[in-house]
């Protein structure tokens, strides 16, 4: 029986963010409570369930994971260190055969901003382990980099965004991890960076350029049977470090100069086709305009300088601001303000008041709205996911907590206001709180592609929208 230490670390950390990430953000599984996800929607429930296929004996260290957001501070790492160090010497003293990580790819500190390499650095350093097979999954999303290529022997990227494949593609590492144990082949990683760097709204696997690399990526896997994996990665805008952008990483049994051709064919058609990753969205007040007299059926308006699954804070004001001015009605927009939920919590259903909703989260929103609301309703935020293979639950599996949330109704406008920013992933969010979003003429979503799942079966149309925010896919200084 292959015995095989698993551990897990997941941040992508947007570096322009005001503020940090610490250690009691991230939300920690640790040994047997990380074997209780076997068979959820995530990408450690999947590889679990695969390794059960296999009849692995898994060894479970720790989980640490936690939502986009400001750069992470330094004591998360030497914490999630000093418990993987521990649980791996426990598990190397009766001897394992390989390591699985589960990762992101993005996660910056400020001593450290090629984090994944750091620990697959020390992971290497520990008696007995620099041999190892060490193997894993990661977000489309990831910084990729040398430390993290040279490692690592086979780490498989998502292959889609949304990411409606990131337990799949857990299940294809376990997979490929499988090989090397049965057959005794070792694959290593060839990297190839890029000088592209997009935002995530040029990103989408079901649009160029992201879809013809992709298909290169499969062509090749099909073509070579030494290319185990090859993966494109997207890269991750929002974070200041050296090899923030677009490349390209294979895990393979071919030699390096075998190899690097593959990876410089998909840089070719990178370098021809990244013009259509630059995306600028038009101005929120010129799109509304466009709006009059609102058509029919259900418009989507995509606000992705605020988007959540990058680690903006949920909170901008800018979207509202602009239905308000423009009158929008039947609409919805779901606000981050913990502040705000604390203080309807006292009130009665059905009462009036004024309320100062979002804009603390960014310098470069235009700061609180002072708005006469009604109160319709406080419920509770937790909510099982609709979809088990959306973006969302390749971040969380089977349900999310938005903590206490509350609607309230400001002219033909309803507020979703929860505790917890909640990226809009799932119809679930809204069906949780008594909202049909299919009766709705407006929705606003702070999100850039990873929402499309959910909302392209319901939407007559789809319009994105630029706002002050830290998440614009304008990727220009902006000073507050």
């Amino acid at each position: 029986m292959p015995r095989i230490l698993i551990a897990g670390l997941f941040h992508e950390t947007h570096t322009f963010l005001d503020g940090s990430t610490a250690l009691a953000d991230f939300h920690i599984l640790r040994g047997e409570a990380m074997l209780a996800t076997e068979g959820d929607s995530s990408p450690l429930g999947g590889v679990l369930e695969a390794a059960r296929g296999y009849g692995w004996q898994m060894l479970p260290a720790v989980d640490y994971r936690a939502q986009p957001s400001a750069i992470v501070e330094d004591e998360v790492l030497e914490s999630f260190w000093s418990e993987l160090e521990a649980a791996a010497f426990a598990a190397m003293s009766t001897g394992i055969d390989a390591i699985y990580l589960v990762l992101h790819g993005a996660m910056v500190m400020r001593s450290f901003v090629d984090v994944e390499g750091e620990v697959l650095k020390r992971l290497r350093a520990l008696p007995g382990a620099a041999e190892l097979p060490i193997f894993g999954v990661f977000d489309l999303h990831a910084n990729f980099t040398a430390r993290m290529a040279n490692d690592a022997n086979c780490l498989v990227g998502y292959r889609e965004n949304p990411h409606t494949d990131a337990r799949a593609t857990a299940v294809i590492a376990a997979e490929l991890l499988q090989r090397c144990l049965t057959t005794g082949a070792v694959p290593r990683m060839a990297w190839h960076p890029t000088d592209i760097v997009w935002p995530p709204t040029g990103t989408g696997t079901a649009s160029e350029p992201m879809l013809g690399l992709e298909a290169m990526a499969r062509s090749l896997e099909q073509s070579h049977a030494e290319a185990w994996a090859v993966s494109v990665v997207a890269g991750f805008s929002f974070a200041d470090t050296p090899d923030t952008g677009v490349s390209f990483v294979v895990a393979t049994t071919a030699e390096n100069s075998v190899a690097m051709p593959w990876l410089e064919s998909l840089n070719i058609l990178a370098q021809a086709t990244a013009h259509l990753g630059l995306v600028i969205d038009p101005p929120v007040d010129e799109v509304l305009a466009s709006m009059k007299p609102l058509p029919p059926g259900l418009t989507v308006l995509v606000e992705p300088s605020d988007n959540i699954g990058g680690g903006a804070p949920g909170d901008g004001t800018g979207l509202l601001r602009a239905l308000i001015a423009h009158g929008i009605d039947n609409a919805a927009v779901a606000i981050a303000d913990a502040a705000a939920v604390a203080q309807l919590s006292a009130l009665a259903i059905g009462t009036c008041t004024r309320l100062s909703i979002g804009g603390k989260g960014s310098r470069l929103d235009a700061g609180p709205l002072e708005l006469e609301v009604e109160l319709l309703a406080l419920n509770d935020g937790n909510f099982e996911l609709e979809d088990k293979n959306s973006h969302l639950a390749s971040m969380c599996g089977d349900a999310f907590d938005m903590g206490p949330c509350a609607i309230v109704r400001h002219a033909g406008l309803r507020l979703l206001l929860t505790s917890v920013k909640t990226p809009p992933f799932d119809l679930g969010q809204w069906r949780s709180q008594g909202i049909e979003p299919t009766t709705l003429s407006v929705i606003g979503v702070k999100a850039a592609v990873a929402h499309r799942r959910a909302y392209d079966p319901i939407a007559t149309r789809m319009l994105w929208v630029d706002t002050p925010g830290p998440c614009s896919s304008s990727l220009v200084l902006r000073r507050a």
